[in-house]
């Protein structure tokens, strides 16, 4: 599992795309334990952005207890989920602005279980 890739994956299923480090832990901790198709998916996302570091090049923000993924962590993220014929140059990997083709698919966390959906609407409803 690529621990940079699911935290960008995890972030941006949250509401604002903030979670507290709690929250987090728990997300990571599931899918952890789901399989290797979790596993597997993560490394091909992660292989299209060899020099992921989603602190250093801004994609995650440290702040109040917890993690926010930024506009530039969407984009990024974006262009990792995009297909691989309609991906643009490696300056889009590097950080660049991504293109404005839309992701192939939908993000993994946006098809939730059951289980995944009843912990989302907890999270609303504490916010």
């Amino acid at each position: 599992m690529n621990f940079q890739v699911t935290v960008l994956k995890i972030l941006v299923s949250y509401p604002d795309g903030f979670a507290l480090m709690a929250d987090l832990k728990r997300d990571m901790a599931i899918l952890a334990t789901s399989g290797r198709d979790w596993a597997d998916r993560t490394k091909r996302l992660a292989a299209r952005v060899p020099a992921l570091d989603i602190f250093s090049q801004g994609l995650v923000e440290r702040l109040n207890g917890g993690w926010r993924i930024t506009e530039k962590g969407r984009a990024v993220l974006e262009f990792m989920e995009a297909k691989p014929g309609a991906m643009p140059t490696d300056s889009a990997a590097a950080g660049a602005e991504p293109s404005d083709e839309a992701p192939a698919s939908p993000p993994l966390l946006a098809r939730r279980s059951g289980r995944s959906q009843r912990l989302q609407r907890r999270r609303a409803a504490r916010a």
